[in-house]
């Protein structure tokens, strides 16, 4: 019980602390810059930001097609929504586990192909926005070292897996969970590496962070700033990077926190960085808790308990990834 309750407890104090320091340091400052707030742009930042929830449910449903399950565009962005609502509210990614549990309760897949389905995603999500960083590193002169580190490492990381993924033949072994890895590798492979699967997959994870960005950008509009859009590009990617290291649910706190150091920058003030670094952010969550609550109600009452169960089983040490 103690260890539940720590689990949630301890990373959600972390996320609060850094939002209200964040706060804290610039607060005398805060009144003046939401003076300069121009509320259209928020509009326009959340239809930008269903833009990229719907694109989202598109790459998934192309994931899933590829894994042989045909599933609707409807019914993958609803998995996402409400997976990503549970990470808002608990550590370590557990909202992941849930999508895995939908599939299997909808569509009957096993928990290997539901696991491949969000390694898939998640490569190519890390693989479009460390490039994107890597691009904007060339216009961005006076970038930290740090920032360096944090974008090559996951490209190296995923051209060394990727690497791996070309010379995998169709190996078996006799031990369970190592049967179970390569059964997993030769799924992710299967869905990632066709060449209709780069295409589409590379392709809309583009146009995604691209609108996610964006989003950030009607943000900076809406504060009247003028930042260089290679340095937005360059705080969204280092966010999400950063955010990728589930160290608070959802990345509150870690994620606004990147996105003020680099906007400092381009020479934004202190309270101006807080603010489009937390607004942005608020938008995104605000985005995916209303999807999400949408998407449990779709789907049914049997969510909840699947949600129990990926929690439990953090702790509880099953096996989520066996056939």
């Amino acid at each position: 019980m103690y260890k539940k309750i720590s689990a949630i407890l301890v990373p959600t104090i972390l996320a609060v602390g850094i939002i209200g320091f964040m706060l804290y340091r610039v607060w005398d400052d805060l009144i003046q810059a939401l003076k300069l707030l121009e509320p259209q742009y928020l509009a326009i930042g959340i239809i930008i930001c269903l833009v990229a929830w719907w694109l989202r449910g598109w790459r998934y449903h192309t994931i899933l097609s590829s894994l042989n399950y045909r599933v609707s565009v409807a019914v993958a962005t609803a998995c996402i929504f409400v997976s990503q609502t549970v990470n808002l509210i608990v550590p370590a990614r557990l909202g992941d586990f849930v999508r895995v549990f939908i599939l299997k309760h909808e569509y009957n897949s096993t928990y290997s192909e539901g696991v491949s389905s969000l390694v898939v995603e998640r490569i190519f999500d890390i693989v479009t926005i460390a490039l994107l960083g890597a691009v904007s590193l060339l216009f961005v002169l006076n970038a930290r070292s740090e920032f360096y580190i944090i974008i090559f490492v996951p490209i190296i990381a995923c051209m060394v897996f990727f690497g791996v993924l070309l010379f995998l033949g169709k190996n078996s072994s006799k031990n369970r969970y190592i049967q179970i890895v390569l059964t997993m590798l030769h799924e992710i492979k299967r869905a990632s590496l066709s060449p209709r699967s780069i295409v589409l997959l590379g392709g809309s994870s583009l146009v995604i962070w691209l609108i996610d960005i964006f989003v950030c950008y009607a943000v900076v509009l809406m504060f009247q700033q003028q930042i260089p859009f290679a340095v937005i590009v360059l705080a969204i990617v280092i966010g999400n990077l950063v955010k990728a290291v589930p160290l608070t649910p959802g990345g509150i706190g870690t994620y606004e926190l990147a996105l003020a150091v680099t906007f400092g920058l381009g020479g934004v003030a202190p309270a101006i960085a807080t603010l489009i670094a937390v607004i942005d952010h608020l938008i995104k969550n605000l985005v995916t808790l209303a999807g999400g609550i949408v998407s449990i109600y779709y789907f049914g009452d049997w969510v909840i308990p699947s949600i129990k169960d990926a929690f439990n089983s953090k702790f509880s040490g099953e096996d989520t990834t066996g056939r």
